[in-house]
């Protein structure tokens, strides 16, 4: 036997096995859970956190020292990269208590791979699907008691990576901080929605980062949602940049229309995030034989269709919003009115639909569902 060629051949293992195989997640448990004194009855979304967090960092190309940890502050340099550049990006997703007492992901399979397009597009590292996933069962069986009662109770989850060197010079970072906190939340609109088309300033740009979840995405949107939520609206209905004569999506969900019988959502060109509740949808809606287009929607047939009533309905569909009616449009200072959304509606039967395949009273034919505990 040539020893020296054995020898190679097991060093060529050992190196593939440090590369295929994921580290170890540690678990450093809270030593005293804040969940007693909690009222999860009463929740402002986004304002109450669980007890532990996951987190893991990029260095030297490769993953490293995957954790479960309590939750706390992040402690960061003035001259962290993601302070001056905006190199981050995010996720939100949400895991249910079902039927028999089980808390379950809603296709976090599908948020994984969302986010790791936009760790692409943002020029920042891919996450393990695999490691990503144990680190989020994990976290979610630690923390599984804080799922709120009811059928608007849920954990909403938020997975988030940022440019960690400590450099202002503008370049992608070399080392980043992944992590994963957890919100126990009720629902995120307490009513139906007053939104109003934007035909001024615009949320992305073809050739731009609008079909991936990245912080400057929110942050230039912020100043007209301010102006509007002044006038009294809830959110804005992004129109296109170029033109502002199609519709895209809203400030937290991309948007549907039941048009002449039709459910209508505008076409993902590149500027419109690609949601997962949105393809949910989509996808049940075809097997229950609704029919469905997915189109450039026109803001003259939305404004025309609600005036003549062949627009008969519109929500707003998103991992934290879910369904959301819409009751009023305002275009050029006119406010819009929708017919009221009744139990018997399409709209409310698409969210019970999906309510169902999450909480387990229907068979998930679609494989969508991943128990956690």
């Amino acid at each position: 036997m040539d020893v020296h060629g054995g020898e190679g051949y097991i060093c060529a293992l050992i190196r593939l096995h440090m590369i295929t195989t994921e580290p170890k997640i540690a678990v450093h448990p809270i030593e005293r859970s804040r969940l007693p004194e909690t009222d999860l009855a009463n929740l402002k979304f986004g304002r109450v956190f669980t007890d532990h967090m996951f987190v893991m960092d990029y260095q030297d190309g490769a993953w490293e020292r995957p954790r479960i940890v309590p939750f706390g502050d992040e402690e960061l340099s003035p001259a962290t990269l993601v302070l001056h550049y905006a190199q981050t990006i995010f996720e939100g997703m949400k895991a249910y208590r079902n039927e028999r007492g089980e808390v379950a992901l809603f296709r976090a399979d599908a948020n994984i791979a969302r986010m790791n397009r936009s760790a692409k597009r943002m020029c920042m590292p891919e996450i393990p699907e695999d490691l990503f996933l144990e680190g989020l069962k994990e976290l979610v069986r630690m923390d599984a008691g804080w799922v709120p009662e009811g059928d608007d109770g849920a954990l909403y989850i938020r997975p988030f990576m940022y440019a960690e060197d400590e450099y202002i010079g503008v370049k992608p970072s070399d080392g980043y901080r992944f992590a994963i906190f957890i919100c126990p939340v009720r629902a995120y609109y307490q009513e139906p929605l007053k939104v109003r088309i934007e035909l001024e300033y615009s949320r992305a740009f073809p050739g731009g980062t609008g079909e991936v979840k990245c912080g400057g995405n929110y942050a230039g949107g912020l100043y007209p949602s301010k102006m509007g939520q002044n006038d009294g609206y809830h959110q804005l209905l992004w129109t296109d940049a170029m033109e502002h004569k199609y519709i895209e999506e809203s400030g937290t969900m991309n948007v549907f229309f039941i048009l002449d019988g039709v459910l209508t959502t505008p076409s993902l060109d590149g500027t419109i995030l690609p949601g997962i509740t949105r393809d949910s949808i989509l996808k049940i809606a075809r097997e229950k034989g609704m029919p469905v287009e997915e189109r450039k929607v026109t803001v003259e047939e939305v404004v025309s269709g609600v005036r003549n009533g062949r627009l008969t309905a519109a929500f707003g569909a998103g991992t934290a919003a879910t369904i959301a009616p819409i009751a009023v449009i305002g275009y050029n200072g006119e406010d819009l009115q929708l017919p009221a959304v009744d139990e018997d509606s399409e709209v409310m039967k698409i969210g019970v639909m999906l309510d169902d395949i999450r909480r387990g009273r229907v068979a998930d034919t679609y494989s969508w569902v991943v128990k956690a505990s």
